[in-house]
């Protein structure tokens, strides 16, 4: 592909995901048509399917970039210290998810539907992306805390990581789902996704501690 189609491809493939993410922030994903990102960007909305066949492509390519983004913030958390307790971790760590809002959200309300509707290229893709930010979680363990085991890493991995598909809901509700809440008895807990980030991955390193 000449380099010139090259960027053209890339600069609407982001215009597009741009278009998503800016509807995805007040209207839900599955009120949300193709049609609709069309509206958002600079050219027909049938052009859209040059790039993406279906809108769950168009979000897969959102949370990519999203783990993309989180990968870099997780390098340059690593890269600019060189020791660090487990509270300083924790509590960097935690910053890095607060601005991954979008990130938890997808992860939490629409990763099947993203999947299930997606080519096997652009699946990969994402995919890679994660292993990305699993790889870099993984260093900053390999590289902080050197007494922890092969076998402590993985576990705090696989704590860590499913535990992201749960902070959304704990951490965002809707007026109605608090009107449900109240009516049921239930105290809503109001913790930011960094407070309740910090919480967890403190607790879950005290369990490798020296």
């Amino acid at each position: 592909m000449p380099r010139a189609s090259e960027e053209l491809t890339n600069q609407r493939r982001e215009e597009i995901i741009n278009a998503c993410a800016s509807l995805y922030e007040t209207v839900s994903f599955k009120d949300i048509t193709i049609r609709d990102i069309g509206e958002r960007t600079s050219f027909t909305r049938t052009s859209i399917y040059n790039y993406f066949q279906t809108k769950e492509e168009i979000f897969l390519a959102l949370l990519e970039r999203e783990y993309e983004s989180w990968g870099r913030d997780l390098e340059d958390m690593a890269r600019s210290h060189e020791h660090m307790s487990a509270d300083e971790f924790a509590d960097l760590l935690s910053a890095t998810l607060e601005n991954r809002g979008t990130m938890l959200k997808l992860l939490s309300m629409n990763l099947y539907d993203m999947e299930g509707n997606s080519r096997m290229e652009c699946l990969v893709a994402f995919k890679k992306a994660y292993a990305n930010a699993l790889g870099r979680v993984s260093y900053c363990l390999e590289k902080f805390f050197p007494y922890m085991t092969e076998e402590d890493k993985r576990k705090f991995l696989y704590a860590f990581f499913p535990f992201l598909f749960g902070i959304y809901p704990y951490t965002t509700a809707t007026e109605k789902q608090r009107e449900a809440m109240e009516e049921a008895r239930i105290e809503y807990p109001r913790y930011s996704i960094y407070e309740i980030s910090k919480s967890f991955i403190a607790m879950l390193l005290k369990s490798f501690g020296k």
